[in-house]
């Protein structure tokens, strides 16, 4: 059998890693593209990097995504690429439709061109639901994002449709709800809450790792946050990006919305952080008007059924162990740098 070649745009995340990996696992050829300003030593990647190759391009350069695609003729592409912090879109709103609508745009528009019959995943997001009425939401929900990166999102996702039908492009679209693994980002509101109970359990008050505040995120002891009442289905990355390449190995490009089926609040997330560690949440936690969204996103919780039907995927990993996972991982880190 011949062996398949992914590119992978976004690799350097925490998505891109563990897909890495798992098409690794399945013999893939692997080509990552990166921004120049990347730091491959540092990143998640960085153990992988003599299994990868290489090449250098940005999603705002529509020439660069088509010479690569050009020069490694992929099966398959994996669009992971955004300005990934959803909170964040606000203050970058622009850089958001740039990269993370516009940049996909130029995707499909260089594999029309230059390998038609190459087969992409598109990485759309729960957030595109926004404030949904319907709970939970499946592929037939309608969308209202309510923040630039719900936007963003949602204009890859519709252009992905009109390429699948006007082009007959082969562009399956992953409507995933949030996904979490200890390598997720700092910024990330279940990464602080870990990172917080792991240094208020080994002592540490005022940590040396900074919010988007530019202040420590714990500080005398405490951790500051936003909504405490958002609701979130939240699972394990490493299970998601299966679905991934599930899709793509599916006859049809279709959508799918990829999740756990459970919601949880910011409140149950810190019960459970702290809860590992043998902590009280409530005395470790304030709420800070700062870290508020302008505008919150509603209840999303996901009905993956269709992927369970059609592909057979349903998630392995608990809320709990993901948790705790996520927790002792930061634990461990901690004590390493304190060696």
């Amino acid at each position: 059998m011949k062996q398949k070649t992914a590119l992978i745009i976004g690799i350097t995340g925490q998505d891109g890693s563990y897909l890495t990996e798992f098409l690794l696992s399945k013999n893939y050829k692997i080509i990552g593209l990166m921004r120049k300003t990347s730091a491959l030593p540092s990143s998640l990647i960085a153990h992988l990097s003599n299994k990868i190759h290489f090449a250098y391009g940005d999603l705002l350069d529509t020439f660069s995504i088509a010479e690569t695609i050009r020069s490694y003729q992929p099966d398959e592409i994996y669009n992971l690429a955004a300005q990934s912090y959803p909170g964040e879109s606000w203050r970058l709103a622009i850089e958001t439709a740039e990269i993370t609508g516009i940049g996909a745009h130029r995707i499909y528009e260089a594999v029309r061109y230059v390998k038609p019959d190459c087969r992409i995943y598109q990485a759309s997001s729960s957030e595109m639901f926004g404030m949904p009425t319907i709970v939970p939401q499946n592929e037939h929900t309608p969308f209202e994002p309510v923040n630039p990166y719900g936007a963003a999102k949602l204009y890859a996702h519709t252009m992905a449709q009109i390429y699948n039908k006007s082009y007959k492009l082969f562009i399956a679209c992953g409507i995933l709800f949030n996904h979490e693994s200890p390598r997720r980002g700092m910024h990330f509101l279940t990464q602080k809450v870990a990172y917080g109970a792991a240094c208020i359990k080994l002592g540490i008050l005022n940590s040396l790792d900074l919010n988007e505040q530019g202040e420590p995120i714990v500080q005398s002891g405490t951790i500051a946050l936003g909504n405490l009442d958002a609701r979130r289905d939240w699972g394990f990355a490493g299970d998601y990006v299966e679905a991934m390449w599930m899709m793509l190995q599916h006859k049809t490009p279709e959508t799918y919305v990829i999740g756990t089926g459970d919601v949880r609040t910011v409140r149950q997330l810190c019960e459970e952080a702290f809860g590992s560690v043998g902590l009280d949440w409530q005395k470790h936690v304030v709420v800070d008007p700062r870290f508020i969204r302008l505008t919150e996103t509603g209840t999303t919780v996901a009905d993956a059924t269709k992927a369970k039907t059609e592909l057979g995927w349903s998630p392995r990993t608990s809320f709990s162990e993901l948790v705790k996972m996520m927790v002792e991982h930061q634990m461990k880190q901690i004590k390493r740098k304190q060696e």
